[in-house]
């Protein structure tokens, strides 16, 4: 008989809130032991660990030989239960579910992967021995998405809820052994939530050290159509996972084998016979330089051009080689700008993880002042090219546009951070901006792709309708049968010209002719 120890998310008061999911788990003929964890304020992550302690060794101690212990840590609840396994790695069948949490190591505080950013920033400022639990919808959703709760579930939610122990979030936790490598370990994904298996297999293909561990045979992976609180919107679906997950099945991530190019590294789709382009470094900042009759335009050898500035997505890490501007999509860009006649710009920003927006706009401020200076491009005709993650990078030149900058172009973006972001009150929020500006924003041409990470689209389609309604002016390039990232994976004649069309559009609004699906490749 399996038995499941089920450990809590932040401010989560009694056991009350996995009453269905252990119900269904007993009437499948597991054990289910909700843990309480203790609210006093004087508690801190250790005196979580005791807790989840207490109920793990009950369980093993009235367990049958062969019996499974499945710890489930809900958000939050991950800490203190890595850190009860790893004193305990020795009790047979012993597995982990990270239930729509995150992967912290030894020495995270839990507070560094709270998704709401600004809570440690409260913390310095009001002091206090406990953080007060939400006290509305809109308060819930700084620590993970409520889709899908009822409004009675919520409210009690809410009405149970209890503080959280300051201690509990800034005591450093401590890991005995590699428990992320020596134990068998699901995933549980919460798509309403921002968690995708497809979108942490895009993150893991770029190198992120803490994704690394999960591309094991020991680790599996199931996702809910669900937000944050699965007990409560999906008590079903969720208990039917945890019984799948003790059985050792789910989704194994699949990144590309050792000797084997990662997709984001494979040629770009219209890479052809290499044309003389010059290329200039500078700093973070290359530039891919036409030359004199690259373009139709009758301009004089060293006459100005105009420019596109090409903004990688993210967050790539910054241990990640080659960096972006030497990817073969981005180098692939600025060389078919450049062919085209228009100043090809691609640049290396500091969006390395989710606290890094901020860097990342300053990189490309200071990358943008950089281009309009050389008097090699025409500082009156830039236009700005965002890329997955980047978009939200979009939001300052869509909320308040220079006249420069003639049009905004976004490929399979992100444009609102997804809910586990925690970005929820900064200023990186495109679909905001687009709204504000209330049809003073610049031409965008968006490219969409139809098979698009659900969570992505989600952003996508908020943007379009908050664009439509504001009176923005958005050009729509489709791809139905493209994916995330398709100019590396996709070399067939729709896709090059999807690329080819979205080129075609954002020259248009740059003054020069042509751009089209006869363009050289």
């Amino acid at each position: 008989m399996t038995a499941f120890v089920l450990v809590p998310d932040m401010f989560t008061g009694g056991d009350w809130i996995w009453d269905e999911v252990a119900g269904r788990l007993r009437d499948a003929g597991a054990e289910a032991l909700p843990v309480v964890l203790t609210a006093t304020p004087d508690a801190d992550l250790e005196t979580h660990v005791r807790d989840v302690l207490r109920v793990l060794d009950a369980a093993a101690d009235s367990a049958p030989g062969g019996s499974g212990l499945v710890l489930v840590g809900h958000g939050y609840g991950i800490h203190p239960v890595l850190a009860a396994v790893g004193r305990r790695a020795t009790l047979p069948g012993l597995r982990v579910v990270h239930l729509d949490a995150g992967v912290p190591q030894d020495g995270d505080p839990a507070l560094a992967l709270v998704p709401d950013q600004g809570l440690a920033e409260r913390l310095g400022r009001d002091g206090g021995a406990a953080v007060a639990p939400p006290d509305d919808a809109d308060g819930w959703a700084r620590y993970g998405s409520p889709a899908g709760v009822a409004p009675d579930d919520l409210a009690r939610l809410t009405r149970e809820a209890v503080p959280q122990p300051v201690r509990t979030l800034t005591q450093p936790l401590r890991l005995s052994g590699d428990v992320h490598t020596s134990l068998p370990t699901t995933g549980v994904l919460c798509t309403g939530n921002g968690s995708g298996i497809a979108l942490l297999e895009h993150l893991a293909a770029f190198g992120e050290p803490r994704l690394k561990a999960l591309v094991d045979d020991r680790v599996t992976f199931f996702e809910l159509d669900t937000g944050h609180w699965p007990m409560l919107s999906a008590p079903a679906a969720l208990a039917d996972v945890l019984l799948k997950a003790a059985a050792g099945e789910g989704y194994r991530l699949r990144v590309a084998a050792d000797g084997e190019t990662p997709p984001h590294l494979r040629p770009f789709l219209l890479d052809g016979p290499e044309a003389v382009i010059t290329r200039e470094r500078s700093g973070r900042v290359d530039l891919y330089l036409p030359d004199a009759g690259a373009d139709g335009e009758d301009l004089a050898a060293g006459a100005p051009r105009p420019a596109i500035v090409f903004v990688h997505g993210g967050p790539v890490p910054a241990e990640a080689r080659p960096t972006p501007r030497d990817w073969p999509g981005l180098r692939g860009y600025g060389r078919y700008a450049a062919r085209l006649g228009v100043v090809g710009v691609t640049l290396d920003h500091r969006l390395h993880d989710l606290g890094g927006y901020g860097d990342a706009a300053e990189d490309l401020a200071a990358a943008v002042e950089l281009v309009r200076a050389d008097p090699r491009v025409d500082g009156d005709r830039v236009a700005l090219w965002f890329f997955s993650g980047g978009g939200l990078l979009a939001a300052d030149w869509l909320a308040e546009s220079p006249t420069w900058l003639r049009c905004v172009a976004v490929t399979y973006p992100i444009l609102a951070p997804l809910p586990n972001w925690g970005l929820s009150d900064s200023r990186f929020r495109p679909v905001a901006a687009v709204s504000a500006a209330a049809g003073a924003a610049p031409p965008v041409v968006l490219t969409r792709v139809g098979r698009e990470m659900p969570e992505i689209a989600a952003t996508v389609a908020e943007f379009l309708a908050a664009a439509e309604e504001s009176g923005a002016p958005v050009e729509v390039v489709d791809l139905p049968d493209g994916e995330h990232g398709f100019e590396t994976t996709d070399h067939g004649d729709a896709a090059r010209r999807a690329v080819q069309g979205a080129m075609r559009r954002v020259r248009a609004h740059l003054g020069t002719p042509g751009g089209g699906e006869g363009d050289p490749a």
